[in-house]
């Protein structure tokens, strides 16, 4: 991935640190996008210049508003001269159940899962072409089979799954759309996850008996960019098998 650029939202921290690590050590600058966990993607941008100066920026927006995200590509662009590849991982990820569901809560989980993606990946069409990059979507196992009480949630990541495929055929044949679809990786940070019973649970769902790591779902990301070629429109299921014991 040498010479590479790689955009890539919500990637200061967890899972998306993950995939901004294995990228930049296989060659590739970086845009990390950020809302609010400036902190961290400072901490991660110094960690990586410090191993190849100059090597990885930052740019801080909020994805639901719409009309930023043409700047994420335009700065993306100007300042390492193209974009190879999109990586659309930001995502919330809260509950809401049947009756409970309000329009501010849609507006959110459809915002920042379905619309931004979509509205990134537009903005971003014409670099990759150009530089037959791809995009690669982070959905989840519950975009097949929903989450109970989290009925925005999956409804949105099945969209993304949607999305993903149309995608592949609109940029066609210059680029390439992929997604990939955690599932038990890390554990979300809300209390309501604590529970050692349920956790146990959803281990036990797997069929490997344990959860994955943050660096499963960068080399499954890192294997679509550089290793696949010939690979569009599909997801990869990264969940110690817990989709097919479901």
């Amino acid at each position: 991935m040498q010479g590479k650029v790689v955009l890539i939202t919500g990637g200061a921290k967890r899972v998306g640190a993950a995939i901004c690590r294995r990228l930049h050590a296989r060659g590739a600058d970086l845009m990390i996008h950020y809302r609010s966990s400036a902190a961290e993607a400072r901490a991660l941008q110094d960690d990586l210049n410090e191993l190849r100066p100059d090597s990885v920026s930052l740019i801080q927006a909020d994805l639901l508003n719409i009309s930023v995200l043409p700047s994420l590509v335009a700065d993306t662009v100007s300042r390492f001269g193209r974009l190879d590849v999109l990586i659309n991982n930001a995502s919330s990820f809260f509950p809401t159940s049947m009756g409970e569901v309000t329009e501010s809560a849609w507006d959110d989980l459809i915002g920042t899962n379905l619309k931004a993606p979509l509205f990134l990946s537009q903005a971003a069409a014409p670099q990759l072409r150009k530089h037959h990059g791809c995009i690669v979507n982070i959905v989840d196992i519950h975009a097949e089979k929903p989450l109970k009480n989290y009925l925005v949630y999956s409804t949105a990541k099945g969209g993304l799954v949607a999305l993903t495929k149309a995608l592949a055929r609109e940029i066609s044949p210059e680029a390439r759309a992929n997604s990939i679809a955690p599932g038990a990786i890390l554990w979300p940070e809300e209390a309501v996850w604590s529970d050692a019973l349920s956790r146990q649970r959803i281990i036990n769902q797997t069929l490997l008996k344990r959860v994955g790591e943050p660096e499963d779902i960068a080399k499954a990301v890192a294997f679509l960019v550089a290793d696949a070629p010939y690979i569009t429109g599909q997801v990869i299921t990264v969940d110690g098998g817990r989709s097919v014991n479901l």
